[in-house]
């Protein structure tokens, strides 16, 4: 039986290229029917902080850098990232407690004015499945990583996880309604599952508890990537 949620599931497209005049093209082609845009390591890195504050322009910004360290050096981190007001950041829950409670407390104090970033913990990168997992010495299925993780995430401060579609009902069942959970790996119907392992459909994740899906190459490599965004969010509100 689907999830009975009270709230939907909405798109965050994911602008993974290096060249700002390329992303800015799709947050404007995407603008009316995606929630979120998504900015990561591949952009940041070759733009820089500037340019991700620039292509985000005024659209709600998740900003996917998955920050793992010392607990001091994400905090600090996090205080750098400030400036640019993103609504979602990522952080790896496999950095342990302390690391998730010290990006806790970094949002809580670059942000003073209340309108603070969601804190995600990444559980279980998408494109990891049982065997590569157990290959850097986690003898746990993914599951059930995915589960302790994200307790542990929650525990520690974080407001929510993310995961890929095929552990949601796991984390509602574990953790309830409470995590804010953003689910990547999303392709919709017929399209190429590329290098991630554990995928779904749009409206397959919308029914097992999804908030956010994040979708990138089955919109931005479409010939009509506004049509593309437009025909998935057509499918989360159907």
């Amino acid at each position: 039986m689907p999830a009975t949620r009270a709230r939907s599931t909405r798109l965050i497209v994911a602008l993974d290229t290096k060249d700002p005049a390329q992303a800015v093209a799709w947050r404007e082609a995407t603008a009316a029917s995606a929630g979120a845009v998504k900015l990561g390591l591949e952009f940041t890195y070759a733009q820089g902080l500037d340019a991700v504050r620039d292509v985000a322009g005024t659209r709600p910004l998740f900003l996917d850098l998955k920050l793992h360290d010392i607990p001091n050096t994400v905090a600090s981190a996090i205080g750098s990232l400030a400036r640019l007001r993103p609504a979602m950041l990522t952080i790896h829950a496999a950095g342990g407690r302390a690391m998730i409670a010290a990006a806790r407390r970094a949002i809580d104090e670059s942000f003073p004015d209340g309108e603070r970033p969601l804190l995600l913990a990444v559980t279980v990168l998408t494109s990891l499945d049982a065997a590569a997992l157990h290959e850097t010495g986690v003898e746990s299925d993914v599951a059930d990583q995915v589960v302790r993780l994200g307790r542990l995430a929650m525990s520690a401060g974080a407001d929510g996880l993310v995961c890929s579609s095929h552990e949601i009902r796991l984390l509602r069942d574990a953790l309830g309604d409470d995590p804010v959970l953003v689910v990547p790996g999303i392709r919709p119907a017929g399209s190429a599952a590329g290098d991630q392992k554990r995928i779904m459909t749009p409206a397959q994740a919308r029914d097992a508890g999804a908030d956010w899906i994040v979708v990138g190459r089955p919109i931005t490599r479409a010939p009509d990537p506004a049509a593309a965004a437009a025909a998935i969010a057509a499918e989360l509100s159907a």
